[in-house]
């Protein structure tokens, strides 16, 4: 039997549904091939969440947890972090110091996908349309009237190193363009203002299980607010996912060999999930999320779900893909 930890919890935004994510993960994992422990972890601390709800301190210098006087070592870490430390690197970084395997991408990756900016400029440089976009530092001073000259109205202004679309705004008027990008500064550090491209929005799963890659049925993601905002993710009756995607067998190829080729190029690992805006311009690609939702509900599951897999297969093999 392995040892495994479920890492969840974070630093941003996303700490609960981190969690939640993490007890399905728990609650799916085969009991009998796995000890699983819930580990939370953030800048006020890391612990073993038990199932009485009693906390254990992890110490850090082997990752370990020690229970009645006895200690467990983790033979493999399951990445339920969404956000920061998870998925922009430090966590991925630490692990692989310490020589304990984890079901997510490696530190570089991590901390390149993360940044929408240099995500989006690597993946242009491999032929890939992604919409035109411009970068404010911390601190910079911006000129309003330039931004919407180059990008028009509307346009989103984000964060660049953010999930769940935390801080992100749609920007229809020149007058909210600087409460957007302040809303965005106080995400998190730079800040992008991107084209908006009209469009439908897709969702697309994808993991490399003992050599073979693994494209998931694309899902359509429908918002019923202006985007796929926040409360549209996490909200119930806010959006619809249809899985599998209705869409043009053209697009849909296009989609997944483009997901294949990034997931590769990128040096992703584990469970990932790319989102795309397919507008009549053709395949934009939005964003990869290496660390995605978990939850039953969630996008990547309710794919594998209809390529065949359950859950418990699902876990079991992002585990058993890097032990």
């Amino acid at each position: 039997m392995k040892n495994v930890a479920i890492i969840c919890g974070g630093d941003g935004g996303e700490f609960e549904i981190s969690v939640k994510s993490a007890q399905v993960v728990k609650q799916s994992l085969d009991p009998e091939l796995y000890n699983s422990k819930i580990i939370v972890v953030s800048k006020k601390g890391w612990y073993g969440l038990l199932k009485d709800g009693t906390r254990v301190d992890v110490d850090k210098n082997d990752f370990s947890i020690s229970i009645g006087g006895h200690r467990t070592k983790f033979d493999v870490a399951f990445n339920a972090v969404h956000g920061e430390p998870g998925e922009n690197g430090p966590l991925s970084g630490y692990l692989e110091l310490l020589g304990v395997p984890s079901t997510s991408s490696p530190l570089a990756t991590c901390a390149i996908t993360f940044h929408k900016d240099f995500c989006k400029r690597i993946v242009a440089s491999y032929g890939v349309r992604v919409a035109p976009s411009i970068l404010i530092n911390e601190g910079e001073k911006y000129d309003a009237d330039e931004i919407i000259k180059e990008l028009g109205l509307p346009l989103f202004v984000k964060p660049t190193c953010n999930g769940s679309s935390v801080g992100v705004t749609k920007v229809k008027t020149a007058e909210e363009l600087g409460p957007a990008i302040f809303t965005a500064r106080a995400a998190g550090g730079q800040v992008m203002c991107e084209k908006f491209v009209d469009g439908r929005e897709f969702g697309c799963g994808v993991m490399n299980f003992k050599g073979k890659m693994m494209v998931f049925p694309l899902t359509e993601i429908i918002s019923k607010n202006e985007f796929f905002d926040y409360e549209a993710k996490y909200t119930a009756g806010k959006c619809d996912e249809v899985t599998p995607a209705q869409v043009d067998e053209d697009v849909e190829i296009e989609i997944k060999a483009t997901t294949a080729m990034l997931y590769e190029k990128l040096e992703c690992k584990g469970l990932v999930r790319m989102d795309y805006i397919v507008s009549d311009e053709g395949v934009f690609f939005i964003e990869a999320n290496i660390v995605p939702g978990m939850s039953e509900a969630s996008i990547v599951p309710a794919q594998a779900k209809c390529f065949g897999l359950t859950l418990r297969e699902l876990f079991g093999m992002a585990i058993e893909n890097v032990l």
